[in-house]
């Protein structure tokens, strides 16, 4: 199987389709802001694709932290050749910063967690050596 033929065979991984729109577009590549409806614009060149597999594939995408961060600070959606398409709101962008400051606080919260495991962990390990060093055989 050739390479062009591996692209335009249907993947069922969203990972791969991803990737393969990446490759293909810079607007995936550099996480910019998509254009609205942007999913009929890659139908149209790719209609070999099962509309699941590329809803699958854009949600992945657009909720990812960078592409979050470019809509955060972006001004203009973007076509899928790049050309400009509409503006990014305001509200877009209050979208996109609440869904970051969501994001880290959950990730700050189960790092706290972790930390609070790992010594609990640490203290269980101490008190049982000590344990055994009172009671074990001398």
């Amino acid at each position: 199987m050739t390479t062009t033929e591996a692209t335009t065979t249907k993947p069922n991984d969203t990972r791969a389709l991803l990737k393969d729109l990446q490759e293909r577009f810079d607007v995936f590549r550099n996480f910019s802001p998509l254009a609205i409806g942007i999913d009929k614009q890659v139908f149209a060149l790719l209609p070999e694709l099962s509309k699941k597999s590329l809803r699958l594939a854009m949600r992945s995408h657009t909720i990812s932290t960078r592409y979050l961060k470019e809509m955060e600070k972006g001004t203009v959606r973007l076509n899928l050749d790049g050309t400009p398409a509409d503006e990014v709101t305001d509200e877009n962008r209050q979208h996109a910063a609440e869904q970051l400051r969501e994001r880290f606080k959950k990730q700050a919260e189960a790092r706290k967690a972790a930390e609070a495991e790992a010594k609990a962990e640490q203290r269980r390990t101490e008190k049982l050596n000590q344990l055994a060093e009172k009671f074990g055989r001398k």
